[in-house]
């Protein structure tokens, strides 16, 4: 049996931390990769799709939210069952049962309320342990499995749900964290054979047979492997096997560059020029190393003038660390007097400092350096 899992699309994600130009472009790309899964799953001959959890953003979309998710979901060659996770839950405000999602939801579209086992398909049956609040005070997922029987023979049995589990959570004493090795013992036992989680979007494997497919669409620099939708084929008397393949198109990433002059931010430059697709790419800077300030002015036109071609191109504040120092020559020839000149010799002098008031010092220099002329 072959089906395929997703999770974490979270449509409807208003992306705020991207460029303003590129938040619209951000939005479509993540119904793109929603509909890249159904392709994939004709190319595949997938028999169902699973979404372990956070379908939507939240559960106050605007209703063409839904219309479009829909729309992604039209043309998919099999049942697709959706179970919610803590974005969407079904409580009372759910969005599942919004009259824009109740009356308009496809036939092949399922929404998985109770544990209750169900036969997607001839062989094959969902174990779903849907979120009704924001915040569960059960393992769900456990407790699902704690009242299956074992999977009658020649049925593909698989567990969806949504949450951070044992291996993985920092929060040991948060009650609805998932149990690893009760899962485990599930899947042992003959109650099911392959476990998906939702919440963790970067691909991980957290034991045999129990995966999180990680969001389709890449939504933090931090993620590692996003992107994916897992392939799983289920052989009886064997470990499933998961192929995880790559349906979104945006990257989001960190950069890192040590500076010490001219040179420097001239590979930078370089490194920035030979991105692919800088569109559907944000990159967030971690620089470090002192530059006079004639350099440190380069190295902001470098940075302001790609920024135009990605979707997002800045520091990364909290690991910024350019120390900003003036050279002999960085305003020798620009022929500051007056007001100029005075606020030049105060800034110098808290630049030369340390704390914010130097980095503030340090960018107003860089700004008066390049408002008056100054040029490589």
């Amino acid at each position: 049996m072959r089906f395929i899992a997703t999770s974490d699309w979270q449509l409807g994600m208003t992306a705020h931390y991207l460029d303003d130009d590129a938040r619209p472009r951000y939005r479509q790309a993540r119904f793109d990769a929603v509909r890249h899964i159904g392709e994939l799953a004709r190319e595949r001959e997938a028999a169902f799709v699973v979404v372990a959890g956070d379908i939507f953003e939240s559960n106050q979309l605007d209703r063409r939210v839904v219309s479009r998710t829909f729309e992604a979901l039209r043309d998919y060659p099999c049942p697709v069952v959706l179970v919610p996770g803590n974005h969407d839950p079904l409580d009372a405000s759910s969005i599942y049962d919004a009259p824009s999602f109740v009356d308009r939801r496809p036939a092949h579209v399922h929404v998985l309320r109770d544990a209750a086992p169900f036969a997607v398909v001839e062989g094959a049956q969902v174990v779903g342990a849907p979120w009704r609040s924001k915040r569960p005070l059960t393992d769900l997922m456990g407790e699902a499995c704690a009242q299956l029987a074992p999977a009658e023979d020649g049925v593909v049995r698989v567990l969806v749900g949504h949450g951070a589990v044992s291996t993985l959570s920092p929060d040991r004493d948060n009650p609805a964290v998932i149990d690893v090795p009760a899962l485990s013992r599930a899947i042992d036992d003959g109650k099911i054979h392959v476990a998906i989680v939702g919440d963790r979007h970067s691909t991980t494997e957290v034991a045999p047979g129990i995966w999180y497919p990680g969001t389709p669409e890449v939504t933090d620099r931090t993620e590692t492997e996003p992107g994916n939708a897992l392939v799983i084929d289920v052989v009886p008397d064997e470990p499933p096997r998961v192929e995880p393949v790559h349906v979104g198109t945006w990257a989001f990433g960190v950069l890192e560059a040590e500076l010490a002059g001219p040179d420097d931010v001239l590979r930078l430059a370089e490194r920035l020029d030979a991105m692919d697709d800088k569109a559907r790419t944000a990159l967030w800077l971690v620089l470090r190393g002192t530059l006079s300030t004639a350099d440190y002015a380069e190295l902001e036109r470098v940075i302001e003038e790609r920024a135009e071609l990605f979707a997002k191109l800045a520091h990364w504040e909290r690991h910024h660390d350019v120390a900003v120092l003036p050279a002999d020559g960085d305003f020798s020839d620009l022929g500051l007097t007056g007001f100029a000149q005075s606020a030049l010799q105060e800034l110098a002098g808290v630049a030369a400092g340390d704390g914010d008031e130097a980095r503030t010092a340090q960018d107003a220099l860089a700004l008066l350096y390049r408002l008056a002329g100054g040029s490589r």
